[in-house]
């Protein structure tokens, strides 16, 4: 074979079976990346928040100021795609009109703190023309937003960016900064920030000088349906080859995100996963029959990315709650923190491990609320019961029980 250059050479065939298995199951990849935006036709039970975003952020195109907005919705509701495709769309007109927009999108979970988030906005914002650089390190963060006015003040009119995952960021000084960017005379252009939360009480966190810029406009986005979650999926079929997907496995998937609480995120993951399984396996045809060993591999590949990097006494607890749930079959499943604790000291001693204190347990307890691997609520028993806190493990406990036992074999 003769390479571009016009040189012989042999030809590499380690690769061969891998690419020759993905193109019999896949037609266009990138429908199964969950950061992959649709066309707006393809975009389902969307439309109102589409449109009340659209409403909030019109100004922009003409240079005008606007307001921030907080939207908030549980994971996989379509915050993040609305936000998306309303910058998309502004990037268009403003291409018909004589304004100059621009756009920025960080997610706060993968930034790696704050002055790594604000890092990632500048360089979002910065042009490739642009003589302002954003290093990945070496600068404050300070010195990041000195360069992001530079920017703004240089090559914009307007400006909006769309803060993902904001709850994750633990300091909203960067929200503050932005949103008032005008009002302390930094930059001569409105710039407007979208603030994304799986937090409904996000709002209460916030410095209230943040709160004060950000002003009233807040977004709930409910889950979607199974109807919806059916349709949404249905539009990724195009990702595979023809006569791939079987017919039972988008609703069985649309039925499974559904009880998730509406998450479509997860019925399209789960869609690539079965993608990359029969890739690897050398399958031609993807079922149904499938669907429950690659939804336990997937839920597996997350939990052990969250749980990998914490301390074994979080461990302990999560397996603790994964213990309680399996004996507790049939019920909704909800454990008090008492109850926890219990089970959890159970391990402990198991394990020759001395018991963190009541209040380093409850943090833990937050810490594993806050990146989803357990929900909580507060429960008001009335005057004879009082206040008391419960939690439900948000993965299968088999899967728990799995993972942990590969993460730290010793201690179960």
């Amino acid at each position: 074979m003769t390479s571009d250059s016009g040189e012989d050479y042999d030809p590499e065939t380690l690769f061969d079976t891998s690419r020759n298995n993905r193109q019999q199951i896949y037609n266009n990849r990138e429908l199964v990346d969950t950061n992959h935006v649709p066309a707006a036709d393809k975009i389902v039970g969307r439309k109102e928040e589409i449109q009340r975003l659209a409403n909030v952020v019109s100004p922009l195109i003409d240079g005008q100021p606007t307001n921030s907005v907080l939207i908030y919705g549980k994971t996989g509701t379509g915050k993040s795609l609305v936000a998306k495709h309303i910058m998309q769309r502004l990037e268009v007109e403003a291409e018909q009109r004589p304004t100059d927009i621009g756009t920025a999108y960080v997610n706060c979970g993968s930034a790696n703190g704050t002055t790594r988030a604000v890092r990632n906005i500048g360089a979002s914002l910065a042009p490739e023309m642009s003589s302002v650089s954003f290093p990945t390190r070496g600068l404050s963060t300070d010195e990041y937003f000195e360069r992001i006015w530079e920017v703004v003040n240089t090559h914009y009119d307007s400006v909006i960016i769309t803060v993902d995952e904001v709850d994750m960021l633990r300091d909203d000084s960067p929200l503050m900064v932005l949103s008032r960017a005008g009002e302390t005379g930094v930059v001569d252009v409105p710039i407007s920030i979208i603030g994304i939360s799986n937090k409904i009480n996000y709002r209460d966190q916030m410095d209230e000088r943040t709160k004060s810029s950000f002003g009233h406009r807040e977004f709930v986005f409910d889950p979607y349906d199974a109807a919806q979650l059916r349709e949404i999926l249905e539009h990724r079929r195009e990702a595979f080859q023809e006569n791939v997907l079987g017919d039972a496995v988008i609703p069985r998937i649309a039925a499974l995100a559904a009880k998730e609480h509406g998450d479509a995120r997860k019925g399209v993951n789960l869609l690539f996963y079965l993608g990359e399984h029969a890739v690897e396996e050398g399958y031609d045809e993807i079922t149904e029959a499938m669907i429950d060993d690659v939804r336990e591999l997937a839920d597996a590949e997350r939990l052990n990315s969250l749980i990998s990097g914490l301390p074994s006494h979080a461990r302990l607890i999560i397996v603790a709650l994964a213990a309680l749930t399996k004996g507790d079959e049939g019920t909704d499943q909800w454990f008090r923190t008492s109850d926890i604790f219990d089970t959890y000291e159970i391990y402990c001693e198991r394990e020759g491990a001395d018991p963190l204190s009541g209040e380093r347990r409850r943090q833990i307890l937050d810490e594993l609320s806050f990146l989803e691997i357990t929900e909580a609520k507060t429960n008001h028993g009335g005057k004879n019961v009082g206040t008391y806190k419960e939690h439900r493990l948000m993965y299968d406990p088999d899967v728990v029980e799995h993972v942990y036992d590969a993460t730290d074999p010793a201690m179960l």
